[in-house]
């Protein structure tokens, strides 16, 4: 009998959230194995765990995968979220990375300089509000269907989600403050919606499930000192 996947990173958003996410959508449960010093992350380095001596890696189906792209398209791929044929995950593929660049930008935010978090803070609310949910939108709209590829959940869709998330998180009132947006953001409120009342996505927004909140304080000192980030 195969084991459930070991997922091994700090105890903190990251990339492993979106890993986090594909599985809870696909209805996997699995194990962490947390990093919680630099003599952690430098014991997986030394034994071969960690190709390219970082995380996060997953142990799923006896391999030891890193490079977040790669595991995210395995789990995808094997629990039928990544389209029907080739055009499908083209336009899968396409999405998922309009998604991841904006998804960075929120990613990086709390390890900015304090001087540059206004800044920072400005651009990720333009690029927010004037490309990316505007485009994902369009795609919504262009064919009326519930899903964005294939009218079937894909990555893409949870993806996109876990975007929707994150960038209330970082300013609640963001959406409220542009009353034009606000008028077009029907369908992709309608998608987190639909996408968080599936009851596997449910369960891992509920209190106490291993989604994690956000990487600030005492957490975010941690995080610095594990990856020795100055």
């Amino acid at each position: 009998m195969v084991g459930k996947p070991r997922l091994h990173y700090f105890d903190g958003r990251g990339r492993m959230e979106s890993i986090w996410w594909l599985l809870a959508a696909a209805g996997v449960e699995f194990e962490e194995k947390f990093i919680e010093t630099p003599e952690d992350l430098e014991k997986l380095r030394n034994d071969g765990s960690l190709m390219f001596q970082q995380v996060p890696m997953v142990e799923i189906d006896g391999m030891k995968l890193v490079q977040t792209r790669a595991i995210l398209n395995y789990i995808a791929t094997k629990y039928n979220l990544y389209g029907r044929d080739i055009k499908e995950r083209a336009l899968i593929d396409m999405y998922a990375e309009g998604v991841e660049d904006l998804y960075e930008m929120i990613l990086h935010f709390p390890l900015c300089p304090p001087d540059q978090k206004d800044d920072k803070m400005t651009l990720i609310k333009e690029r927010t509000t004037s490309r990316y949910l505007p485009a994902f939108e369009r795609v919504l709209k262009s064919h009326g269907q519930d899903y964005l590829v294939g009218n079937r959940l894909s990555k893409a869709d949870i993806y996109l989600v876990e975007l929707l998330y994150y960038v209330e998180e970082l300013d609640p009132s963001l959406l409220a403050k542009f009353p034009l947006l606000k008028a077009v953001l029907c369908a992709l409120q309608a998608l987190k919606t639909r996408i968080s009342n599936l009851p596997t996505v449910k369960k891992f927004l509920q209190p106490g499930s291993p989604r994690k909140p956000p990487l600030e304080g005492k957490r975010l000192e941690e995080v610095k000192k594990i990856f020795n980030i100055k």
